[in-house]
């Protein structure tokens, strides 16, 4: 699983991981098509925010994200027509994972810890600021 800090980075490197595995399935000047925008988004243990996505060409392939877009939706992230600030106003936080242990991720931030609960208290700082980074 490659997570990214940002979520170009993260977007950028799903583009680049479809067009190499498409290279495989398109013939001649074919250009590929994803079908298919899938995202998430992570909260780490020491409060840093990590992006995965991924694109694909159907449904149902993604084991690792929500599907956040699909369609002409899809293939306009995909061809880099889509506003940063927007996707993430429309992240559902729901969705958001919190990192409990290495590796091991929950829809609740863990607050048991001294990092769980700086980590929690950041996640609050951003809600009250958003798109604002907070020193």
């Amino acid at each position: 699983m490659s997570m990214y800090a940002t979520l170009e980075e993260a977007i950028d490197a799903a583009r680049e991981e479809f067009l190499e595995a498409a290279q495989d399935r398109i013939h001649g000047d074919e250009e590929p098509i994803p079908d298919q925008f899938n995202l998430q988004k992570y909260i780490m243990q020491d409060g840093d925010i990590m992006w995965q996505a991924e694109f694909f060409t159907g449904e149902g392939e993604a084991v690792d994200a929500l599907t956040f877009r699909s369609g002409a939706a899809a293939q306009a992230i995909f061809d880099e027509d889509y506003d940063q600030i927007e996707l993430e106003e429309e992240w559902d936080d729901e969705a958001t994972l919190y990192e409990w242990d290495e590796g091991e991720f929950q829809h609740e931030p863990q607050l048991d810890t001294e990092e769980g609960e700086a980590a929690a208290e950041e996640w609050d700082d951003e809600d009250e600021y958003p798109g604002r980074d907070i020193d």
